[in-house]
């Protein structure tokens, strides 16, 4: 589960040292996560069931400065999807330089409950089958 999309500088991303600011990166993952979403499991999909994927742990590491002459790529990926938990990978990248990685940590989530639920068998099969990984059904 991998996507690519252009990440477009504008000006009210950088701070007053003329660089993106920090804070722009968690944004462009949202945005990166979101369209991981919506091509393999759409968020109007999971809240049929009042379900959603919430946010435990972000990580990033910042390696170059980013200006408004840079025009950047984005590239996320599932890491790893477990029972009720997820790993979504970033890179922030231009040209084969990586300016920004990072990792998400989170959990399927059903709003009723309040509590992590487990994700549907169809996309944990869906991603072991991308991933190469075997996937059987739990045994009852």
């Amino acid at each position: 589960m991998y996507i690519e999309a252009p990440i477009r500088v504008r000006s009210y991303d950088t701070d007053y040292m003329k660089v993106v600011s920090n804070t722009v990166h968690v944004k462009w993952f949202e945005y990166l996560r979101m369209e991981i979403l919506d091509r393999y499991f759409p968020l109007a999909e999971m809240m049929k069931e009042n379900n959603t994927p919430i946010l435990a742990k972000t990580n990033i590491v910042y390696k170059k400065p980013l200006t408004l002459q840079n025009s950047p790529m984005g590239c996320a990926w599932v890491e790893s999807l477990e029972k009720s938990r997820w790993v979504v990978r970033f890179e922030i990248v231009e040209d084969g330089v990586v300016y920004c990685e990072g990792r998400q940590v989170g959990y399927y989530f059903n709003l009723d409950r309040m509590r992590p639920v487990r994700f549907p068998e169809s996309v944990l099969q869906r991603f072991g089958e991308m991933s190469g990984i075997d996937r059987e059904a739990p045994a009852d």
